[in-house]
C-alpha cells in the first residue's frame, strides 16, 4: 500500500481565546488517519513510497521506539494495511515479559510486528544497532526513532499547502526534531517556526539543523518536568482544552505544546494582531498508556 495524500485539504480550527487581537488555530493533521496518525503519516510518506516503489521482495520494515511510541504504533499499522512484515527494536529489556500489559505494544503485536526488546545502553547506541540490523536484513526498510532522516522532512512538506500561507507562526511540538525541521525549510520566508521541544535534549537546535538550512525557527522549552511525565497541570489543561473546543489532546507533545502556546498568549510573548497555526501531530492512541500509569498513581485521568 503506497501511502496517498487525502483527497480533502486537512481542517483547520479555530480557537476561540480573549485575545481579541490575536488568532490561535489548530490545523487537524490527527484526522488523516485513524492508525496512522498525524505527522507520522507524512514522516512515514516518502520513506514507505520510495520503499516500495523500488520493488524489494520480501518488503520488510525495521524501525525503533520507547514503550508508548506512537511511531511503532504508526508503523505497524502501515505494515498490517501493507502486508509487510515489520519488526519494532524496543527500548527497555524489562518489557519483554509485560507487553501485554501495554496498550501500545498489544497494538502492535497485533498489527502483526514483531517485537524484539532490548537493553536501554543496547539502545543508545542505536547507530551500531542499525548496521547490524542492515547486514542481517540487507533489503530491509530501517526508519530511524521517530521516522526523522531527510525523506521524512520532505514528506513533512505535505502538512503545508495553501491554507497555511497566511499564518504568521507556525508552531509545533518537537520530539526527533524532524516536524519543526520540514516546516521551517517549506515554510513561506515571512512566517516565524517555533518548535516546542518536550525532550531535555540541548543538542536537538543542532539536530534540527542538519536536516535544514533554515534558522527560522525558535526552540521553546515545553517539556514541563521532561519528556513523557505527566503533570496534574498538564491533565487539567488537556481535558478543560477537550471540554471547551472539542479537540482531544495527547499529554507527551501536543498537550504540552498548547499549553505553552496559550501561557506565551498571556505572557504578550506574539505581537497584536498575530495569527497563529499549531499542528495537532496525533498520537492520540498514547491516552490509553498514560491513563494506566495514571490509575495506578490514583490521579485524575485524561477524559
Amino acid at each position: 500500500m503506497l501511502l496517498k495524500a487525502p483527497a480533502e485539504p486537512i481542517p483547520i480550527q479555530e480557537i476561540s481565546i480573549p485575545h481579541q487581537n490575536i488568532k490561535l488555530f489548530v490545523k487537524r493533521e490527527d484526522l488523516i488517519h485513524p492508525q496512522i496518525s498525524g505527522n507520522k503519516y507524512w514522516k512515514l510518506f516518502y520513506n514507505i513510497n520510495h520503499y516500495l516503489e523500488k520493488s524489494h521482495e520480501p518488503p520488510y520494515i525495521i524501525t525503533f521506539g520507547g514503550a508508548f511510541s506512537n511511531h511503532i504504533a504508526a508503523v505497524s499499522a502501515v505494515g498490517n494495511l501493507s502486508g509487510i512484515q515489520t519488526l519494532g527494536i524496543i527500548r527497555g529489556e524489562e518489557l519483554k515479559d509485560k507487553w501485554r500489559d501495554n496498550p501500545t505494544l498489544i497494538f502492535a503485536k497485533r498489527n502483526g510486528m514483531n517485537l524484539k526488546f532490548v537493553t536501554r545502553e543496547e539502545y543508545r547506541h542505536k547507530e551500531k544497532l542499525t548496521e547490524f540490523l542492515q547486514n542481517e536484513f540487507p533489503n530491509a526498510l530501517i526508519v530511524p526513532e521517530g521516522g526523522t532522516n531527510g525523506e521524512a522532512v520532505e514528506g513533512v512538506k505535505m502538512m503545508l499547502n495553501d491554507q497555511t500561507k497566511d499564518f504568521d507562526y507556525l508552531c509545533t511540538a518537537v520530539g526527533t526534531g524532524g516536524t519543526v525541521a520540514g516546516i521551517a525549510r517549506f515554510c513561506e520566508e515571512n512566517q516565524k517556526v517555533i518548535g516546542f521541544k518536550v525532550v531535555n535534549d540541548t543538542s536537538l537546535g543542532n539536530k534540527i539543523l542538519e536536516l535544514t538550512s533554515e534558522k527560522n525557527f525558535d526552540l521553546i522549552d515545553s517539556s514541563f518536568g521532561g519528556y513523557g511525565k505527566i503533570k496534574d497541570e498538564n491533565i487539567r489543561f488537556i481535558n478543560d482544552f477537550k471540554e471547551q473546543y472539542g479537540i482531544p489532546l495527547e499529554p507527551v507533545y501536543t498537550g504540552k505544546m498548547m499549553q505553552k502556546v496559550f501561557e506565551l498568549i498571556n505572557e504578550g510573548y506574539f505581537p497584536e494582531n498575530s495569527r497563529i497555526l499549531c499542528f495537532h501531530t496525533g498520537g492520540l492512541q498514547g491516552i490509553e498508556g498514560a491513563n494506566l500509569l495514571l490509575e495506578k498513581q490514583n490521579r485524575n485521568l485524561i477524559i
